[in-house]
């Protein structure tokens, strides 16, 4: 009889015990969702107007231009910044960087595991199509490549308009990483020869952050 009590005492125990993670579940992604929601409000207002639209009163980041590639069906709005808040939201626009669609080199990062995971799928030559308010450009990939995440390479201002997409590698990686993975792309129009070769050599400024 005591064994039968013990039994159904732990029984209780591992019930409440699951039903409590079962709803800290449902409450995460409930949150994400609802994050999205926010977001692809705040985004088409600005698409719209252009003015910043946070998407919730206390957000300290806004979106500013939506990221899609057709071929592998991916679309990713761009959050101003590439702080911790932004990138758990979407991809980042690296600050110090042109601003997406603007002329010279705009840079944007995301998590590996999330938003900029499809970046190992990328080719030479697909398309990635950025629309900002008022605008909408198309970007051809011309090279991939691994960089330590102290080479600023990826960062540098260039002679024509590009697009760079940085994040950590290796992809899948669960622990931090000194190492990015980088996709450059040149505005339809852009010749070859002001394409971005990725190197080893040390830079003012890094890649740093953590994705």
């Amino acid at each position: 009889m005591r064994a039968r009590r013990i039994l159904c005492v732990v029984a209780l125990l591992l019930l409440s015990s699951g039903g409590g993670l079962l709803g800290r579940r449902l409450y995460v992604e409930g949150k994400a969702l609802l994050a999205h929601l926010l977001i692809e409000r705040a985004l088409a207002l600005h698409l719209r107007d252009g003015a910043s639209h946070p998407p919730w009163a206390w957000a300290d980041t806004y979106p500013i231009a939506v990221l899609t590639v057709d071929r592998l069906r991916v679309r990713c709005p761009v959050l101003a910044g590439a702080s911790g808040t932004s990138l758990a939201f979407g991809a980042g626009h690296i600050d110090g960087t042109a601003p997406p669609n603007a002329p010279g080199h705009s840079v944007l990062a995301g998590h590996r595991d999330r938003e900029f995971e499809f970046l190992r799928d990328l080719a030479p030559g697909d398309v990635l199509r950025l629309r900002t308010p008022g605008a909408v450009r198309e970007y051809l990939v011309d090279g991939a490549g691994v960089v330590p995440r102290d080479d600023g390479t990826a960062l540098q201002p260039t002679a024509g308009d590009r697009l760079t997409l940085v994040t950590c590698y290796p992809f899948g990686g669960l622990w931090r990483s000194s190492l990015r993975y980088v996709v450059t792309a040149a505005a339809r129009g852009v010749p070859v020869s002001q394409m971005i070769t990725n190197s080893s050599s040390p830079s003012a400024r890094s890649i740093r952050h953590q994705y």
